[in-house]
């Protein structure tokens, strides 16, 4: 898969495409039927497909200050991509200039004059341009000026819940990743660098790894939580765990109560590894909430829940593993 990084990139001898267009944040079960459906649309035109998607998020341009929680970081929405089919992950960087441009500004300079689409695959509530002017209908009317074709996805739904980025946040606000899992098609991921924490977990024989998220990550409610643990690149492990082979971890969310922390972290206990990770970028995929965050009345009542919660996180994670 190529990847782009603004219109300059765009080589000179660019022909025609099947363009997806969005935020893609999560790249969601609906999301991914979106880029489906353009794939296979470019399959059977012969031409490559583009997924056109923004940095930063739109929201934070147009209101600065209201950036929503992340779902997918940009690397990782063009590695799902790449998955998916698409033959060019291109990121239109989203500036104030860019917010500017009317939709007819938008269709002509873009989509005709640089991208050379030949049909435009979009969600029916799909809006563009300056103040978000432009929809699917006048997206269908310059297609017929220009000769460009626009298919308007209806949004994916189950049982009266459409599957959107707004909803999945929700959920995971809620600490609802079972919810959050049937949405995206796969456990929420966190990723991260680990950090020095106060090194607690060690003393009481639960060393764990404290996980730095971004900026604007998407975390989920306080509480414990059964989690895969991946190294992500090839960096050098000093013990039991490899880079990019999953391991069970058992993962806490919160502020460490029972010692009166306030610091908000992710602290994920490997289960069954020992290594130095610090330094180390990792994803902790979300697979079930296994309680709240509680504040104890003594390290010892902490730490025989503790032994329950690995104990339940392993039985989970084994069975998927079966």
């Amino acid at each position: 898969m190529e990847r782009w990084r603004g219109l300059d990139d765009v080589p000179a001898d660019w022909g025609r495409c099947v363009l997806t267009i969005g935020v893609f944040d999560g790249v969601h079960r609906g999301h991914a039927q979106l880029i489906d459906r353009a794939v296979t649309s470019a399959a059977a035109r012969g031409v490559p497909s583009v997924l056109m998607t923004f940095d930063p998020h739109p929201m934070e341009v147009v209101r600065p200050g209201s950036h929503p929680a992340q779902l997918t970081t940009l690397t990782r929405r063009a590695e799902l991509a790449e998955e998916l089919g698409i033959d060019v992950f291109c990121v239109m960087p989203f500036t104030p200039e860019f917010m500017k441009l009317t939709p007819d500004r938008y269709i002509h300079d873009i989509l005709v004059e640089r991208l050379h689409a030949a049909e435009v695959v979009v969600g029916e509530n799909f809006t563009f341009g300056k103040k978000a002017a432009g929809n699917v209908d006048l997206l269908r009317s310059a297609g017929t000026r220009f000769g460009f074709a626009v298919d308007g996805v209806t949004l994916l739904a189950e049982e009266s819940v459409t599957f959107s980025s707004t909803y999945i946040r929700a959920c995971v606000d809620a600490g609802d990743v079972a919810a959050v899992a049937d949405a995206l098609g796969r456990p929420h991921r966190v990723e991260g660098v680990v950090v020095h924490g106060d090194g607690r977990g060690r003393t009481i024989g639960y060393p764990t790894a404290n996980v730095k998220p971004p900026m604007h990550a998407a975390i989920p409610a306080d509480g414990v939580y059964a989690s895969w643990f991946t190294v992500l690149g090839p960096g050098p492990i000093m013990g039991t765990v490899t880079p990019g082979k999953r391991c069970r971890a058992a993962v806490s969310v919160g502020t460490n109560p029972t010692f009166s922390g306030r610091t908000r972290t992710v602290e994920a206990f490997v289960l069954d590894g020992d290594a130095d990770l610090y330094g180390q970028h990792v994803a902790v995929d979300f697979v079930e909430r296994l309680r709240g965050m509680e504040a104890f009345a003594s390290v010892d009542e902490l730490i025989a829940q503790m032994d329950l919660d690995v104990d339940r996180a392993r039985d989970i994670l084994a069975a998927l593993d079966a």
